[in-house]
């Protein structure tokens, strides 16, 4: 796809519902490996489409060389992604959801070519990536000295500089710990039962998706932080959506919130989950596919 090999997971149970392609973030971070507990009901009424970017999980070849991965050839490659399944589907547009880094590709694919994609939906949606990580930040620390952490406090303290100047970001391990990427579900023992027990895995899959983040994450992520998505779309022709939740720090909903109200559309809808985190489509998996029904099968 796009002179790459791309693993693909298609799953629904009626090949004329509407066509949903879910873009994975990390950069690198494939959802194949445990997402279907969480999509059974949406497979009844969607035909529900994953996928390993290039380079990342199941799509990592060993030996290939990958420096010249940009988000501008992840964006290509999933237009190329949406023409196959739309042909192979018989229908001419597709409901495009990105989540966390994913909302970084998506949603330039839908500004670039909007004539593919009936609506975008943003998860985790990134904004202002300094604006969000000064959020994430200040969380993390007030966590920390809620909880006395004098360990936290310190890491955090010696990490402000240079947080503040945007040289470097929050862990991810802190926000993880008090409560900012996941509430309602264990994330993290997802993927490892994904990893165990799934089918759509083995163990060199394993090793391909830990090989994929190694050679790509950094790299993509210092990329989005040069271009924030707030410089590169500023206005949509098509129904946009943004789904955030309300304790998500790994992708501030505050900073979200305000990229939408600059965000130029048609018809957008900023939607909170009271009790989610970074994951609002898992961690209340009944009410996501509840809207998704109503917004998009009872029209």
């Amino acid at each position: 796809m796009n002179g790459a090999w791309h693993e693909i997971m298609i799953r629904g149970a009626d090949r004329n519902n509407p066509i949903v392609i879910f873009v994975h973030g990390g950069p690198g971070c494939s959802e194949i490996p445990y997402v279907r507990k969480y999509q059974e009901r949406l497979e009844k009424q969607f035909t529900i489409v994953h996928y390993d970017q290039r380079g990342s999980g199941k799509s990592h070849r060993f030996g290939e060389d990958y420096s010249d991965v940009t988000a501008g050839l992840l964006v290509e490659d999933l237009f190329s992604l949406t023409d196959y399944v739309a042909d192979r589907l018989g229908q001419s547009k597709v409901i495009l959801i990105g989540h966390s880094y994913g909302t970084y590709l998506g949603l330039q694919a839908v500004a670039a070519s909007p004539e593919k994609f009936a609506a975008y939906i943003g998860i985790g949606q990134v904004a202002n990536h300094h604006v969000s990580e000064l959020d994430s930040f200040a969380f993390a620390l007030g966590q920390a000295t809620e909880a006395d952490d004098k360990s936290d406090i310190r890491q955090l303290e010696g990490m402000r500089e240079n947080i503040e100047a945007g040289r470097d970001i929050t862990p991810r391990s802190l926000i993880r710990k008090y409560g900012g990427a996941a509430r309602l579900i264990d994330d993290n023992r997802d993927y490892v039962e994904g990893f165990l027990m799934n089918r759509e895995y083995n163990l060199l899959d394993v090793i391909r998706y830990a090989r994929g983040i190694a050679v790509t994450q950094d790299r993509l992520l210092n990329e989005e932080s040069m271009r924030p998505i707030t410089s590169l779309v500023k206005k949509l022709e098509l129904p946009v959506y943004f789904v955030m939740g309300a304790h998500d720090y790994m992708t501030s909903t505050k900073a979200a919130k305000a990229y939408f109200e600059e965000l130029d559309a048609p018809d957008k809808t900023f939607i909170v989950y009271e009790h989610s985190a970074h994951y609002p489509q898992f961690e209340e998996e009944e009410r996501f596919a509840e809207w998704m029904e109503t917004t998009f099968r009872n029209e």
